[in-house]
């Protein structure tokens, strides 16, 4: 069961760290393609990507933190 768990957070923290880059990259394509263009009043497509790339992180991490309570849970 543990080694399962520490599986489970390992692929995990791998989507934290892969939702955050690609969070990052949107948010640099996006600082880009606003200081060339006009402020139109919506969301652009970079802004999009990079706020469900943030709340996937955020999601992610909160499943990692269950995970090492269950853990802790389990030791004692």
């Amino acid at each position: 069961m543990t080694t399962l768990l520490v599986i489970v957070l390992v692929v995990l923290m791998g989507l934290v760290v892969y939702s955050l880059v690609r969070g990052v990259v949107a948010f640099l394509k996006s600082t880009k393609m606003d200081l060339e263009q006009e402020d139109t009043g919506q969301a652009t497509e970079m802004q999009l990507l990079q706020n469900k790339m943030m709340f996937n992180r955020i999601k992610y991490q909160a499943l990692a933190v269950v995970v090492v309570a269950v853990l802790l849970a389990i030791a004692n």
